[in-house]
């Protein structure tokens, strides 16, 4: 036997990525931090590059002009001896003490006619054989420039120097130049100091920008903590004063959870009443069958009667407890084409009575909440008025726009040109919290399934007589949201 198969397998061990949890995504003020900082890093960047470039511009210019000074001084300070064959090097007043200090990065240099050739203490055994001379009112300022001393600035001029006579003229070309090192010493100072200058603001800017954030993003906070009260049940719902920007939000919740409230109750009082609906006719079923007395065949139909009226208390309670009622994200149901289909199947199921049922429904008319809770609340009023409509019947479906709200309204009726509703009984028809077992007689469980419906969607449900055929009307409105 193998050492390999005699020792037992090893068994499968998660990888390190299967042990890993999910990464939790970054908050909003982090996210906010993140993009604010990379965005200031960017602006104080390109404001430092664009003050460096302009303090470099405006440093060029000044020691053009620095070195023209200097140009103009010494050539005020030459002369040309009495019979203009010689030039008089400049006289021993500087512009500056540097010229005087051999290396100093200061350097002036003269040629001009008859040979001559001047430089300054400071100039003494530098190489400037790469200057040229100029012509009289011609200037040059070139740099930086490679030579043998390093990289130098410098500027040129070229002038003709009078005789005393005013007859003739000496040409002279005066030259000053310094070096790029000294240059860029001033550039580096001011470069530091921007930055420093530029890190300290890029850090007041970026603290004070947490805080604001903080400040903003207080309402959201306390919305996540007035959550948390209503989940923990001391709130009913979001209470507090919000922006404007978050009030749409706040207020969709709050239906949202009114929603949920109000479904919870549906549910608890269903259950409520579907138990004390069956109580009587249990009664009668337990009474009967443990009766000795009455022959069999009575029985037997009592039970069947019981047993068909708890069949539709149950089909009554589990419509009332499906019902979704009015929902904050309900989507656009279309009533015309559902109305077409209801009225097909009720025209085949009272063809006997040859009814006729007219439409009168807006193109744009829809219904916002579930689809079923509409079939439920269009197809128990037609059947009614089917039922007790002589030969026609109306159905009117119209929408009810009103300002600053996202949900038109709607007006849904149905005439009938029936025996209609005493008035007297109109109130006890619409009478709230009637039983299963106590619906008035000629109108069945439908119709209170039609007022579970519109109570659930916060509408209202008016019965009265049609002004045009003289029968019932049942018109239910739905309130703008």
């Amino acid at each position: 036997m193998d050492a390999d198969t005699a020792l037992p397998s090893r068994a499968p061990t998660a990888t390190t990525n299967e042990l890993e949890s999910p990464r939790r995504p970054l908050s909003l003020a982090a996210r906010a931090a993140i993009a604010t900082g990379f965005v200031l890093a960017g602006f104080l960047g390109l404001v430092g590059l664009t003050l460096s470039q302009a303090n470099n511009e405006r440093a060029l210019s000044a020691l053009h002009d620095r070195l023209q000074n200097f140009a103009i001084a010494y050539i005020t300070n030459t002369d040309v001896n009495r019979y203009g064959n010689k030039l008089l090097p400049p006289s021993d007043t500087l512009p500056d003490p540097n010229f005087s200090r051999p290396g100093s990065g200061l350097y002036a240099v003269a040629v001009g006619e008859y040979g001559f050739h001047w430089e300054s203490a400071s100039a003494i055994g530098r190489d400037f054989s790469f200057l040229k001379p100029l012509q009289p009112g011609e200037s040059q300022f070139i740099g930086p420039i490679d030579t043998r001393m390093g990289r130098l600035y410098y500027y040129s001029y070229g002038v003709a120097l009078d005789t005393d006579d005013k007859k003739k003229s000496v040409q002279l070309t005066m030259t000053v130049a310094q070096t790029e090192a000294q240059f860029e010493g001033d550039n580096a100072v001011f470069r530091r100091t921007l930055v420093i200058w530029l890190s300290i603001l890029g850090v007041m800017l970026i603290v004070l920008q947490l805080l604001l954030l903080r400040w903003s993003l207080t309402p959201l906070r306390k919305v996540a903590s007035d959550m948390s009260r209503v989940e923990r049940g001391d709130s009913e719902q979001l209470d507090s004063q919000y922006p404007l920007e978050l009030t749409g939000l706040t207020e969709r919740i709050n239906a949202f959870i009114n929603n949920e409230r109000e479904q919870r109750t549906r549910y608890r009082h269903t259950l409520a009443d579907l138990a004390h609906s069956l109580k009587t006719p249990l009664a009668v079923i337990r009474s009967q069958l443990e009766s000795a007395a009455g022959d069999e065949p009575s029985r037997r139909n009592g039970v069947l009667v019981q047993v068909r009226r708890m069949d539709e208390l149950v089909a009554y309670q589990l419509s009332r407890a499906a019902t979704s009622g009015r929902q904050t994200f309900a989507s656009a149901v279309p009533i015309a084409g559902h109305a077409e289909d209801l009225v097909q199947s009720l025209e085949k199921v009272y063809a006997a009575k040859n009814v006729l049922c007219e439409f009168d429904i807006d193109d744009d008319a829809v219904f916002y909440g579930e689809q079923g809770d509409l079939l439920e609340l269009m197809g128990n009023l037609l059947e009614n008025a089917f039922k007790w409509a002589g030969h026609r019947v109306l159905l009117i479906v119209k929408t009810q726009p009103s300002p600053g709200r996202q949900r038109p309204g709607l007006r849904l009726s149905v005439e009938d040109d029936g025996p209609g509703i005493a008035e007297d009984k109109i109130d006890k028809v619409l009478q709230r919290g009637v039983r299963g077992d106590e619906r008035v007689q000629g109108h069945g469980i439908g119709l209170s399934i039609v007022q579970d419906i519109v109570h659930a969607y916060q509408g209202e449900l008016v019965v009265d007589r049609s002004p045009e055929f003289g029968g019932a009307r049942f018109s239910v409105k739905l309130a703008a949201s």
